[in-house]
C-alpha cells in the first residue's frame, strides 16, 4: 500500500494544535474529512458572495477629485456592501440629479459617465437606491428670470446655499411639481432594469430645502412622487427620506399633508449621535436627540394609520468621524461597526456615510472611509474602519436578529457599576441557521484605542455552536476558545471591549476567498491597437479575464465578451480586434482557483478611422 503523508489538524480543548503526521491511508478517509485549518483572521466575503447586507453610500467617479481609475470605487466590492445609496456629490448635486438630467427645457439625457457607474454596481452585484435632487434652476429658481439652459455646478456648493440659482429651492407650485414629476418619470422608465427604490433628495427637515424646512411643502411633494414611480414601475419601490433628524412631529406633519403612507415602502433617516463630538452611537436611541430617538420615530411609523406592515426602515446616512471633538480612527474603526450590529438587531439596515469624499465639497476628507484626493501619500487609502467593516460585512451579512438565543453574562452588573455604560448583546442566525452573537460594552471610546482589561463570563443558550471561535471585529482576529468544562452553553473570562466581539461555530467560515478587483484600468491607442494596463491586489489572483464591449455610439453598444483570459498575472494585454472607426469599452476582472473578483472599472477608446 502506497503511503502519504497528511497534514491532520486536531482540536485540544479547541485551541488549534497542528500536527504533521505520516500515516497510512485508509480507503476510507477522504479529503473532505481532513479538517480545514481555522484562519487567524476573518476571510474577506466579496459582494458577490452576499446575498442581502449593509450599505455604503458613494459620489459617482467624476474627475479630477474622484477619478475612476485610482483603487476605491472597487473597494466596496472587495469590503462587501451589498447595498448603495448614490445621488449626492458631498452635499451637492450628482449625476442622477434634475440639473444633470435635463440641461435643456424638455430634453432628458443620461451621461454616459453615469451609465457605466450604473452598470459597474449592478454587474458588480449592488441593489442600488437613488435620491433625486428637486431643484433645477430652470423651473425652481428663486430668479425672477429662469433660464432655458443650465450647466451643472461643481461639487463646492453645498446647503445652505440660499442664492437665486441654487438647487435647493424646491418645487411648490402646480407648474414646478409637473416639472419635477416628468423628470422622476423619466429617470425611473430609463432604469427600471437596473434601479429599483427611489427616494427624494435630501434631508429635508434641515437646510438643504430653501428657504426654511417645511414639513407640509413637502408632504405635497411626496404625495406625486409616491404616485408618479409606482405608477412608472409596479415593482419599484418609494423611499421617504432621509430625515436629518428623528423627529416625529415633521414626520407626522409631512404624512398628514401627504395621506400618501399606504404608498411608502421604506422609510428612511439618518443618525449622527452628537454631531461634532464623540459620542457613543447606541446613544442614538438614549439621550442623543434629547426627546426624540430613531426607536421612537419607528413606532410612530408603525402605528401611523396606512402604513405597511411590511414596511421597511433604513438608516441610511450614519458616521462617527475621527475629526470630531474626542474622536480619532481608532474610535471610528470601533463605533462605526457597534452602530451597525446595533440597528440590525433593531430590523434597521444601515447605509454608512462615506466610502471616499470628493474633496471639492465642503466636508473635504472628514468622512471617507477610503481618503480622498489630498495630495499626500494617504490618497485613496483606507482608514482603520475600512477593514472593520470588511469584517462586520462577512460575519453579519445575510443575518437575522435571533430573540430565542439567549445571552447572560453574571458579572455584569458589577461592569456597568463600574463602567457607567449598558452591555450589549444580541444573538443572529445566517440563512443556513447558523448563529452568530454579538456582544461588547456601550462604552465612550477614547483616542489612541486604549481601553481598560475586562473580562466576563457568557451563558448562551440555543446557539447550536459546537467549536466555538472568538472574533475581534474591529482588528479581525479570531481563535477558537472553549466551553466550561462539563457545559456546551458557557464560556469563560472572554475579553470585553468597546468594539464588537463575535462569537461563532467554527463551520461558520466556510465561504471562499476570491480576488480583490483589479484597479487603475487604462488605455493607450496604437494605431488600431489598444494597449490595456491594470493593478492585481490581494486575495491571491491567478490570472485576469478581459472583456470588451464594442458599439458605435454611447448606449448603442453590444454586450460584453470576453476576449482573453491571461495567467501568471499579467497585467498588460494588447487587443488587435476592434475595426477602425470604432467605439469599444473595456473592463477585467481577477480569477483565483476559488472564483472571479467584481469587475474593474470601465474605459472607453475610440479607434480612428482613415
Amino acid at each position: 500500500m502506497n503511503r502519504i503523508a497528511l497534514k491532520c489538524i486536531a482540536w485540544h480543548g479547541f485551541v488549534v494544535l497542528v500536527m504533521t503526521i505520516c500515516i497510512s491511508a485508509p480507503e476510507w478517509l477522504r479529503a473532505e474529512d481532513v479538517k480545514k485549518q481555522l484562519p487567524d483572521h476573518v476571510p474577506p466575503k466579496r459582494s458577490s458572495q452576499i446575498h442581502d447586507g449593509f450599505g455604503i453610500n458613494s459620489d459617482l467617479p467624476r474627475e479630477p477629485y474622484l477619478p475612476w481609475n485610482r483603487w476605491w470605487w472597487t473597494r466596496m466590492f472587495d469590503a462587501g456592501f451589498k447595498w448603495i445609496r448614490i445621488g449626492q456629490y458631498e452635499n451637492s448635486s450628482d449625476r442622477t440629479s434634475w440639473d444633470w438630467i435635463e440641461q435643456q427645457r424638455g430634453v432628458y439625457s443620461s451621461s454616459q459617465e453615469l451609465e457605466d457607474a450604473v452598470d459597474s454596481l449592478v454587474d458588480n452585484g449592488m441593489n442600488i437606491q437613488v435620491q433625486l435632487l428637486y431643484g433645477n434652476p430652470m423651473y425652481t429658481a428663486a430668479a425672477g428670470k429662469l433660464p432655458d439652459r443650465i450647466a451643472p455646478e461643481p461639487g463646492s456648493f453645498h446647503n445652505a446655499d440660499r442664492s437665486l440659482y441654487s438647487v435647493f429651492w424646491p418645487p411648490k407650485t402646480p407648474e414646478q411639481i409637473a416639472a419635477f414629476n416628468r423628470y422622476v418619470k423619466w429617470m425611473v422608465d430609463h432604469f427600471r432594469d437596473r434601479i429599483h427604490y427611489w427616494a427624494l433628495w435630501n434631508e429635508q427637515d434641515i437646510n438643504y430645502w430653501n428657504p426654511v424646512p417645511n414639513a407640509e411643502d413637502y408632504g405635497t411633494l411626496l404625495k406625486s412622487f409616491v404616485q408618479v414611480v409606482h405608477d412608472a414601475d409596479h415593482g419599484a419601490k418609494v423611499i421617504y427620506g432621509g430625515q436629518a433628524d428623528p423627529s416625529r412631529d415633521f414626520t407626522k406633519r409631512a404624512l398628514d399633508r401627504c395621506q400618501c403612507a399606504s404608498g411608502i415602502d421604506v422609510y428612511a433617516y439618518h443618525t449622527y449621535p452628537g454631531y461634532g463630538q464623540n459620542l457613543n452611537p447606541e446613544a442614538m436611541d438614549y439621550g442623543a436627540y434629547l426627546t426624540e430617538s430613531p426607536k421612537l420615530l419607528r413606532e410612530l411609523l408603525r402605528n401611523y394609520a396606512g402604513v405597511r406592515s411590511d414596511i421597511q426602515f433604513f438608516d441610511d446616512e450614519f458616521n462617527s468621524i475621527p475629526s470630531w471633538k474626542g474622536s480619532d480612527e481608532s474610535v471610528q474603526a470601533k463605533y462605526v461597526p457597534r452602530g451597525l450590529v446595533y440597528n440590525l438587531a433593531a430590523g434597521v439596515k444601515t447605509f454608512v456615510w462615506l466610502l471616499a469624499a470628493g474633496t471639492d465639497g465642503n466636508e473635504y476628507d472628514d468622512f471617507g472611509l477610503i481618503h480622498g484626493l489630498t495630495f499626500q501619500d494617504i490618497d485613496f487609502t483606507p482608514r482603520p474602519v475600512f477593514s472593520a467593516l470588511q469584517n462586520t460585512n462577512a460575519l453579519f451579512s445575510d443575518t437575522y436578529f435571533d430573540s430565542t438565543i439567549e445571552i447572560k453574562g453574571p458579572d455584569l452588573p458589577a461592569l456597568r457599576r463600574q463602567t457607567g455604560f449598558p452591555f450589549m448583546s444580541f444573538g443572529f442566525r445566517s440563512r443556513s441557521g447558523k448563529a452568530v452573537v454579538a456582544y461588547w460594552l456601550a462604552a465612550h471610546s477614547l483616542p489612541g484605542g486604549v481601553f481598560p482589561p475586562l473580562y466576563t463570563d457568557l451563558s448562551l443558550k440555543n446557539t447550536g455552536i459546537n467549536h466555538p471561535v472568538l472574533v475581534d471585529i474591529t482588528s479581525g482576529e479570531m481563535k477558537p476558545i472553549e466551553w466550561r468544562k462539563g457545559t456546551m452553553d458557557t464560556l469563560e473570562s472572554l475579553p470585553l471591549k468597546d468594539g464588537v466581539m463575535a462569537i461563532a461555530d467554527e463551520s461558520y467560515f466556510d465561504w471562499a476567498v476570491l480576488p480583490e478587483t483589479p484597479s487603475s484600468l487604462s488605455a493607450t491607442l496604437s494605431g488600431p491597437s489598444v494597449r490595456l494596463k491594470w493593478d492585481l491586489h490581494g486575495g491571491d489572483p491567478k490570472g485576469t479575464v478581459i472583456e470588451r464591449r464594442v458599439g458605435k455610439l454611447p448606449g448603442n453598444e453590444s454586450q460584453w465578451k470576453q476576449i482573453a483570459k491571461l495567467e501568471n498575472n499579467a497585467t498588460e494585454y494588447t487587443d488587435l480586434d476592434v475595426a477602425e472607426g470604432q467605439g469599444a469599452a473595456y473592463r477585467v476582472r481577477a480569477y483565483n482557483d476559488a472564483g472571479e473578483s467584481a469587475y474593474s472599472n470601465i474605459i472607453h477608446v475610440m479607434i480612428p478611422g482613415k
